[in-house]
């Protein structure tokens, strides 16, 4: 969601902005709630897909941001690289009420970033 709302807003802002979401796990497919949920609000996730986080993505970023959601140390590439962390529940598994209010505290997450 967090790749879906920076492309979104860097897009209205006309801003060249290049964003890639991955994970310590790249999963088979998407959260279905999570695509729903942004779908609800207009912001399409149809060019992502699961991907894992590698130490290449790592190297060539300017900055990492993790969810916060009980990411596994040991598997993650950026453990010694200097991330932010916004500490948010991970959206799998959750019921939809709950992923629309990750999904928003996600969209301030964004704006703040971008501001």
């Amino acid at each position: 969601m967090a790749e879906a709302w920076t492309r979104h807003f860097a897009k209205e802002r006309g801003l060249d902005i290049q964003v890639e979401s991955a994970g310590t796990l790249g999963g088979g497919s998407l959260n279905p709630n999570a695509v729903a949920v942004m779908e609800e609000v207009g912001v399409t996730m149809s060019e992502q897909y699961p991907k894992a986080l590698t130490q290449e993505m790592a190297d060539r970023a300017d900055r990492i941001i993790s969810m916060g959601c009980g990411v596994d140390a040991e598997a993650c590439p950026a453990k010694f690289l200097v991330t932010e962390d916004w500490g948010l529940d991970d959206p799998a598994g959750q019921p939809i009420e709950t992923v629309r209010r990750i999904r928003d505290e996600i969209r301030i997450r964004v704006l703040e970033m971008l501001s």
